[in-house]
C-alpha cells in the first residue's frame, strides 16, 4: 500500500512530465524520457556545477589550512538551506493541504500508511536537493586527495543528517505556511510578492558570493577560531565530514530524536491538520444602500480581480510595476554614477533620449493586455453574454494595462527630469518630451498588446500558464515593444542626433501618437469584430 502511495506522490508531483496539459493527453515514451533528463541536466550539471565551482573554490585553500571542518560547515548549511527551500513548499501541499485528503482519509487505508507515503517523498525531495549541494562537495573533498574509509562514513553520515533535518525543518515550515495560507483571502498576491522577495534576494546573494568567499578565505583561520572557540556545537556539526566519531554520534542522535518527535506530533495531530479548513467569519446581515457601478468600473474591476488572484499573470505580464519604480529611485541616489558612462558612451547631448528609450523598454514588460483575451478561456461566453458591447469588454482589459503601466512611468519620468536638471543642461522642450514620449508610448504599448491580443488568441488551454508565458501574443508584444524601443534609440544614435534630441523626440511623439490613434480606431472597429466571432 505504501509503494502505491508512494508512486501516486511522485506521478502528482511531476504530472507534468507524464501529462501534456496544452494537448491535454498523456506524453509519449521518450517525451516522458526527455523531461526526465531535461529535469537531470539541470540539477546535476547546472545546480551541481554551480556547487561543485564554489566546492573547488573553497576545498583546498581551507583543507590546507586545516579547516576542512569549517569548509564542511559552508557546504552543510548550504545544503541544508536549499534542501528546505526546496521542499517546504511542496511539504504544505502534498502533506498538509493536499487536495485529496478527504478521499484518501474516507477509504480503507491506515492513516499511517497515508503518513509515512508522503513523509517519504518529502523525505525524497529535501535529500534530492540537499545532495545537490553536498554531494559535489565531498567528492572534491576525495578528489583533493583526502579520502579514507573514515572520511567516506563521515560523509554519508553527515548527508544523512542534514536530509533528516531538511525533513524535519520542512514538516514544520510547512505547517506554518499551510496555516498562514488559510488564513489569506488573496493568496495570489502574497505569492507573487514572495516569488519577487526571494528573486531579489537571489540576485542580491549573487551580487555579494564573490566578495563574501574572498573575505572568507582571506580570514579563514580567525572566523575559524571564532567558531571553535565559541560555536563548538557548530564546529561538531561541520567535523562530521572528515569522520569525528563523536560529532557524527551526536548529530544522528538529535537528528533520529527530532524525528521521532514529528512523528509522534503528526501522528497525533495529522487527521485534524489535514481536513482543517480556513476559519469562516460569521456576517449577520446588515439592510444597507448598495452603490451602482457603472459598467466601465465592474469590466475593470472584474480584470483586476483576475489580475490579482493569479501570481503567475502578475509575476509574467506585471513584473515591471516594480522594476519602474525601483529604478525611478535608483536614478535619483545614484545618478550621477548612471549618468557619467552613458555621457562618456554616448555624448552628453544624447542622454535625455536614453532616459526615454530605457523607460520604453521597461514599460514594454507590462503586457497584460496580451493574454487578457485568451484567458477568458472557455468562459467567454459568459462575458459575451452581458448586456454590455464588445468595445466595453476590450476597453477594460486596455484600461487595465494602462493604469498599471502609466502610474509607475510617471514615478519615472519625474526621476528622470528630475536627474537631468541637477546634472545636465537641458532646454525646457527637451524636458516636456522627456515627459510625454514615454507616456504615448506606454499608450501605444498598451493598445499593441490588445491589437495582439484580440488577433491571437489561445481559447483551448488547460492551464492558465500557456496563454501567459506560451502565448504568441505575449511574446510578439514583448519583443516587438523592445524592438520599437532599441529602434527609435538606435536611429537616433545612427541619424537622429543631427536632429538635436528635442526635434528628434517630438517627432517620435507624433510618430507614437498617430501609431496610437490607428490601433486604437482599429480596435473599435474591426477588432471588435473579431472578439465577437470568436
Amino acid at each position: 500500500m505504501i509503494r502505491i502511495l508512494v508512486a501516486k506522490q511522485w506521478q502528482e508531483i511531476f504530472k507534468s512530465y507524464h501529462y501534456n496539459a496544452k494537448k491535454n493527453k498523456a506524453r509519449s515514451k521518450w517525451g516522458v524520457i526527455g523531461w526526465y533528463a531535461f529535469f537531470i541536466v539541470l540539477m546535476v550539471g547546472v545546480l551541481g556545477g554551480m556547487f561543485t565551482f564554489y566546492s573547488y573554490l573553497l576545498c583546498e585553500p581551507l583543507c590546507s589550512s586545516k579547516l576542512a571542518w569549517l569548509y564542511f560547515i559552508i557546504m552543510g548549511i548550504g545544503a541544508l538551506f536549499l534542501g528546505v527551500f526546496g521542499s517546504v513548499f511542496n511539504t504544505f501541499s502534498s502533506l498538509y493541504l493536499s487536495k485529496d485528503n478527504d478521499l484518501l482519509l474516507s477509504l480503507p487505508i491506515p492513516v499511517d500508511a497515508i503518513m509515512i507515503s508522503r513523509l517519504i517523498m518529502v523525505y525524497l525531495m529535501s535529500l534530492m536537493y540537499s545532495a545537490v549541494v553536498f554531494v559535489p562537495a565531498m567528492l572534491v573533498y576525495w578528489f583533493h586527495g583526502y579520502f579514507s574509509i573514515q572520511t567516506l562514513f563521515g560523509c554519508l553520515a553527515m548527508l544523512l543528517v542534514i536530509s533528516i533535518l531538511d525533513l524535519v525543518l520542512s514538516c514544520a515550515l510547512g505547517y506554518v505556511v499551510a496555516r498562514i495560507s488559510l488564513k489569506i483571502k488573496n493568496k495570489g498576491i502574497v505569492a507573487a510578492l514572495g516569488a519577487v522577495l526571494f528573486i531579489g534576494l537571489y540576485y542580491a546573494f549573487s551580487y555579494k558570493i564573490g566578495e563574501l568567499m574572498e573575505t572568507l578565505l582571506n580570514n579563514a583561520i580567525l572566523f575559524g577560531k571564532a567558531i571553535k572557540g565559541s560555536a563548538y556545537f557548530l564546529y561538531l556539526f561541520g567535523s562530521m565530514g572528515e569522520g569525528n566519531v563523536v560529532a557524527l554520534l551526536i548529530y544522528l542522535a538529535i537528528a533520529f530524536g527530532l524525528l521521532a518527535l514529528t512523528w509522534f506530533i503528526l501522528k497525533r495531530s495529522f487527521v485534524s491538520i489535514t481536513t482543517s479548513t480556513a476559519v469562516q467569519k460569521k456576517t449577520v446581515y446588515k439592510e444597507k444602500t448598495v452603490k451602482q457601478n457603472g459598467i466601465m468600473k465592474a469590466l475593470l474591476l472584474r480584470e483586476l480581480n483576475h489580475f490579482t488572484s493569479s501570481a503567475t499573470y502578475m509575476l509574467n505580464c506585471g513584473l515591471s510595476i516594480l522594476i519602474i519604480p525601483l529604478v525611478s529611485v535608483s536614478l535619483l541616489i545614484f545618478g550621477n554614477q548612471f549618468l557619467t558612462p552613458l555621457e562618456s558612451l554616448f555624448g552628453k547631448g544624447h542622454v535625455s533620449v536614453l532616459i526615454c528609450v530605457i523607460g520604453c523598454m521597461m514599460v514594454s514588460m507590462a503586457d497584460m493586455a496580451a493574454p487578457s483575451v485568451s484567458l477568458e478561456g472557455k468562459n467567454l461566453w459568459i462575458v459575451k453574454s452581458l448586456p454590455v458591447t464588445s468595445w466595453q469588454v476590450l476597453k477594460s482589459k486596455l484600461l487595465l494595462q494602462v493604469v498599471f503601466a502609466i502610474v509607475p512611468m510617471i514615478f519615472f519620468v519625474i526621476s528622470g527630469t528630475i536627474l537631468l536638471i541637477q546634472t545636465a543642461s537641458i532646454n525646457p522642450y527637451e524636458l516636456f518630451f522627456v515627459v510625454v514620449l514615454p507616456l504615448i508610448y506606454t499608450l501605444l504599448h498598451s493598445l499593441l498588446c490588445l491589437f495582439w491580443g484580440v488577433n491571437l488568441p489561445n481559447l483551448n488551454w488547460t492551464n492558465e500558464i500557456y496563454p501567459i508565458k506560451q502565448g504568441l501574443a505575449v511574446t510578439l508584444s514583448l519583443f516587438g515593444g523592445w524592438i520599437i524601443a532599441i529602434a527609435f534609440g538606435g536611429l537616433y544614435i545612427w541619424q537622429g542626433y543631427k536632429l538635436g534630441s528635442s526635434l528628434y523626440m517630438m517627432i517620435g511623439t507624433i510618430l507614437f501618437s498617430i501609431l496610437s490613434i490607428i490601433l486604437l480606431i482599429w480596435l473599435k472597429t474591426k477588432g471588435t469584430k473579431k472578439f465577437e466571432e470568436l
